[in-house]
């Protein structure tokens, strides 16, 4: 008998030590020598053979993530409303609302859903199940469920250690964040927008809740309530908002498919809306939904762009560059944007159905989005501030001189003052009036009347002109 007691606890333990042993997701969840089984969110138990060689993804976050987990070529098909990443538009689309023979005809081994997909059109799931499809149904509804969801699918596509590797690296730039967060006091006080329509808000235990609390911010909305169970868009209104009017330091509403509204212009003009101090102060934001609501590796990013919203000073502190190192194009390019406090460029699916000209976003030969400065070279260029090489950025190449000059006309809006400065080299510039206007405004000297256009530049030299730029500006208003 003692022994059996021995062993039971033995057994245990074992269980409780080993990883996969200790939740619900580990029991429901596994990959096996005779396949994958799990039971996915609408309670149907999948069983596959062996992972997917052939996806079509109708939802975009699924699709995100699997190109996260390098699914490039098995992913075959897309949703019609797909914008990220920029690759996405070589990708075939289908239609859940539309013939489901289409989808049928492409012979996927795996079909990736919503719920939303299977109760708008049922017919449509049904007539890909009944041609023998794996059809797969996730959609994690809170911050927490976010793991296992990106865990089922990597199950689903046999990229395990793809995902692990990704979820730390996630996990690593959140908790960067909140550390510098976490020490910053007094805390700003955050309304946050999901949709115009009663002007409500989002669930505590939300995703966009959780990117709210991780950038450092007190959601002045933690009381609200869903507006029916297992929504994450919640109920509030503006009599409760403007209750807290004056306690509102920063209003962020986000913008997308879910909120086409609420733009800080539209925010400002609403009745009685000046009465929140956000308003008052011009702290009105708005932020892609896609960053903050969607269950994606993009989140993290989301969060440090709200972290940029609530405390520029911190976030967006160009002093971190104020040494004697060159400073490369892609540097240049965080700069820019972190000087003008602008929000990184996200793509929605109508931009690609517009006519560019000049670069599209993710054409950069050189900078692919994995590139660690992928976000803020996309957003300069597409901001005006820089320009690319034809299909190449140049990320490491250094600026010049006149590269700098050619930068801060763009950020500034410089006066073309009188009295044309003498500069005996003003020949060897590509662009001398550009040069010459720049150094009218005392944003860069000249060196025995000398401008070396291709002399490399630091960043001391780079934060003295912004500076500059400050100081005209703040003499103008």
């Amino acid at each position: 008998m003692y022994k059996s007691r021995l062993l039971l606890v033995f057994v245990i333990c074992i269980a409780i030590i080993l990883p996969g042993c200790t939740g619900e997701e580990t029991i429901n969840q596994e990959k096996t020598s005779t396949g994958i089984h799990f039971t996915d969110d609408l309670g149907h138990e999948i069983n596959m053979d062996k992972p997917a060689e052939r996806i079509i993804s109708l939802y975009s976050a699924h699709t995100e993530n699997l190109f996260a987990l390098g699914l490039d070529r098995e992913i075959i098909g897309v949703g019609k409303s797909e914008a990220y990443p920029p690759r996405v538009v070589e990708k075939d689309v289908y239609d859940y609302g539309s013939d489901p023979e289409k989808v049928i005809a492409a012979n996927p081994d795996l079909v990736l859903i919503r719920p939303f997909i299977k109760n708008s059109s049922p017919a449509f799931v049904e007539a890909l199940e009944k041609a023998g499809i794996n059809v797969v149904c996730l959609y994690p509804e809170s911050y927490e469920e976010f793991v296992p969801y990106i865990e089922k699918l990597a199950l689903l596509s046999g990229r395990e250690e793809k995902a692990k590797e990704l979820l730390d690296e996630f996990k690593g730039d959140i908790e960067r964040i909140s550390q510098i967060t976490g020490s910053i006091e007094p805390k700003v006080r955050v309304y946050f927008e999901s949709t115009e329509t009663q002007y409500r808000t989002v669930t505590p235990d939300s995703i966009a809740a959780h990117a709210v609390e991780y950038a450092g911010g007190i959601n002045i909305a933690s009381d609200a309530k869903a507006v029916r169970e297992g929504s994450s868009i919640a109920s509030y209104g503006i009599e409760r908002i403007l209750e807290k009017a004056g306690d509102i330091d920063v209003y962020v509403a986000q913008r997308g498919a879910m909120n086409s509204g609420g733009t800080p212009h539209g925010i400002q003009t609403r009745p009685g809306f000046y009465a929140i101090k956000a308003v008052k102060e011009g702290r009105i934001y708005n932020i892609d939904e896609k960053l903050v609501s969607s269950p994606t590796f993009r989140f993290s990013k989301g969060v440090k762009e709200l972290a940029r919203m609530f405390y520029p000073e911190v976030f967006d502190d160009i002093g971190v560059f104020n040494d004697n190192q060159p400073v490369t194009r892609e540097k240049m390019a965080r700069i820019a944007v972190m000087f003008r406090h602008k929000s990184i460029f996200s793509p929605t699916s109508k931009y690609y159905g517009q006519p560019h000209r000049g670069h599209v976003y993710g054409g950069f030969s050189d900078v692919g989005v994995d590139h660690p400065g992928f976000d803020y070279i996309e957003t300069a260029v597409l901001s005006g501030y820089m320009d690319g090489y034809g299909d190449e950025f140049r990320p490491d190449e250094k600026i010049t001189r006149e590269g700098l000059a050619e930068v801060l006309f763009m950020l500034a809006d410089l006066e073309d003052l009188a009295g044309t400065p003498d500069i005996k080299d003003i020949n060897a510039c590509d662009s001398p009036r550009m040069v010459e206007i720049v150094v009218e405004n005392g944003l860069m000297e000249l060196k025995n009347n000398e401008f070396n256009p291709l002399d490399p530049v630091t960043g001391a030299e780079v934060v003295k002109a912004l500076e500059r730029i400050k100081q005209i500006e703040s003499e103008s208003n």
